[in-house]
């Protein structure tokens, strides 16, 4: 009998690698530095912990969060994580300026690793396309140590009413969830000090941009205003998964 979710994520897998063919992976630099520049601003990250980036693409973000936990003691590390092998080839292809990011091709419903061992967990733009975000959230619990601090950043939910515009043009689908579904669903799954905010993104839209994922520039210049949603979470110092 067939696994539908091992069916989702070899879909996951198909589209991400043709994305990483196409040059996508690179791209989302461009289009999320702001907002996740000053999401790792809020991070509060130290030298010598322990980073997942899950849904790290070509690294991008991964080698952002490296420069910020690097220590003399070498105990510092970055582990991105993304179901695209394309994806995570491009991301060993590039030179690091250290030695303490590791890439693994894998599912975020099965993350390799043990118990309570990261310190922090950074999401960028992926979290709506994974097909089980209850087990995704099971997992991140799982690995978190006690006290672990979580961000999940997303551009698409229901309370920025432009995002809507381009989830008809994914070819995967998507879970388009509000603030107030997602905060549930991290209580729910008992993570502590549950908290939203908005990103907004202030990169400069040229007048002469040309999108095709919103109606118009200055439907692209309104979703950038209302920023990208944060969700922000901790695992309890004493819990059970």
């Amino acid at each position: 009998m067939s696994d539908p979710l091992a069916s989702s994520d070899e879909r996951l897998q198909q589209e991400f690698n043709r994305w990483a063919v196409a040059g996508e992976g690179e791209n989302m630099e461009r289009h999320h530095l702001d907002i996740t520049e000053k999401t790792i601003g809020l991070m509060d990250l130290r030298p010598g912990e322990r980073v997942l980036d899950l849904g790290c693409g070509a690294g991008w973000a991964a080698r952002l969060l490296a420069r910020r936990v690097a220590d003399p003691e070498g105990s510092g590390m970055v582990v991105g994580l993304d179901v695209s092998d394309e994806m995570i080839q491009r991301a060993q292809a590039i030179p690091a300026e250290f030695g303490n990011i590791s890439y693994v091709c894998a599912s975020a419903r099965k993350i390799p690793g043990d118990d309570n061992f990261f310190d922090k967990v950074l999401s960028v733009e992926s979290f709506y396309y994974y097909p089980d975000q209850e087990a995704v959230l099971q997992e991140l619990f799982r690995v978190m140590g006690p006290g672990g601090r979580m961000f999940i950043l997303i551009n698409l939910y229901k309370d920025n009413h432009y995002s809507l515009q381009w989830v008809d043009k994914l070819k995967v689908p998507v879970h388009v969830r509000s603030e107030a579904q997602y905060l549930a669903l991290l209580k729910r799954h008992g993570f502590a000090n549950v908290e939203a905010r908005r990103i907004p993104d202030d990169t400069p839209t040229p007048d002469d941009y040309q999108t095709k994922s919103f109606h118009s520039l200055e439907d692209l210049r309104g979703f950038k205003r209302m920023g990208a949603l944060l969700l922000r979470a901790s695992k309890p110092m004493a819990s059970h998964p």
